[in-house]
């Protein structure tokens, strides 16, 4: 057992507490990574404010960035010192999902011993495959990706999730073809992403829709061609005559139910809602099925932008290396670890795009 600091949530709701706790050896597939960096995702306040239930006490965080310590017996391809982005796609590579190149809802359970626990032996629930909220975590190697030690850790941590997220939901998921349009609903973290995938799909026209004036000016910065205030008494009707038409792909990157219920009236003929955001557990969103079905519009579901981390990631890493691809812009701020709750209470506030805690 190996010691260290981890930011633990106890509560739900309530300030992450940080301890000194126990990180048992990598077995089997297994790597440890001392992490360099961890990025603040939406998901992870999310969790701690119990919008999704789960177990606590719980180490939350899933975009890390470090480097390998130890390998498990089992690990081929990797060696220690090398740089890698852990991300939480924990995928066994045989059951039918991922076998079909679906590894994001791999339908394999963890059966690998607890990773976490305290002195008196109690479990500490590393969520999302990863606990990244610590110096270290042990995860499977079908998690990691090799990236180049030229990209700054801070850089490559946001490549774990919130940037395959928005670039793989016009990607993969809505299949974006050059020349089409697309709308994106919000112009958070994930949101800039998005944008900046149908940017570099080669988009004809991309529409941010956004509560904040700021965001939208930012917006245009990743590739928003045009901005629309969702405080509009109709904003689609805006996003739709800058277009000249109905969008082929609408991003729904926020977890808002209002934004869920209008998505579908940005679309055209055969319309592809793509639906990121994540509401929380029992949110509920109603629209009028006729139109979908006469318009031969989809509503598709798209879990961590349908990537294929092994595929995806270096791509995403070379487009970055090229200046193509937008990820130090992206960082609002650098946080010590003692600083969590801070850096929490400011991603809140909603004007962040990534805050990232620094080791």
């Amino acid at each position: 057992m190996t010691k260290i600091k981890a930011a633990i949530c106890t509560e739900f709701g309530a300030p992450l507490t940080i301890q000194d706790i126990n990180l048992r050896a990598p077995v089997a597939s297994e790597v440890e990574v001392t992490l360099e960096a961890v990025a603040i995702c939406h998901s992870d306040i999310s969790y701690a404010d119990g919008g999704w239930g789960g177990d606590l006490p719980a180490v939350y965080g899933h975009e890390a960035a470090g480097r390998i310590t130890k390998l498990g017996p089992n690990v081929t391809g990797f060696a220690e010192g090398q740089r890698v982005v852990v991300t939480l796609i924990k995928a066994c590579g045989t059951c039918p999902t991922c076998a079909s190149g679906k590894p994001t809802i791999c339908a394999t359970p963890d059966a690998t011993p607890p990773a976490l626990t305290l002195d008196d032996g109690t479990e500490v629930v590393k969520a999302m495959n990863c606990g990244a909220f610590a110096e270290k975590v042990v995860v499977d190697q079908s998690q990691i990706v090799a990236m180049p030690e030229t990209m700054p850790a801070e850089s490559v941590c946001l490549l774990a999730c919130g940037v395959i997220t928005g670039i793989g939901a016009v990607v993969n998921a809505a299949g974006l073809r050059a020349g089409e349009d697309v709308v994106v609903i919000g112009a958070g973290g994930v949101g800039l992403n998005a944008i900046q995938g149908a940017r570099i799909a080669g988009a004809r026209r991309i529409v941010a829709v956004d509560m904040s004036e700021e965001k939208l000016e930012i917006a245009k910065e990743f590739g928003a061609t045009h901005g629309v205030l969702g405080t509009d008494k109709a904003p689609w009707k805006v996003a739709i005559k800058a277009m000249g038409r109905g969008a082929d792909v609408v991003a729904v990157t926020v977890g808002a139910i209002p934004a869920y219920e209008d998505a579908m009236r940005y679309m055209g003929y055969g319309g592809r809602m793509i639906m990121v955001g994540m509401p929380h557990t029992g949110a509920m969103a109603q629209y009028e099925p006729v139109v979908p079905a006469f318009m031969g519009q989809k509503m598709v579901g798209s879990k961590m932008g349908d990537v294929v981390i092994q595929r995806d990631i270096p791509w995403m890493a070379d487009l970055y290396e090229q200046g193509r691809l937008k990820l130090d812009e992206l960082i609002s701020g650098r946080w010590s670890l003692e600083q969590i709750n801070d850096a929490i209470a400011d991603t809140k506030t909603g004007g962040a795009r990534r805050n990232v805690i620094v080791f």
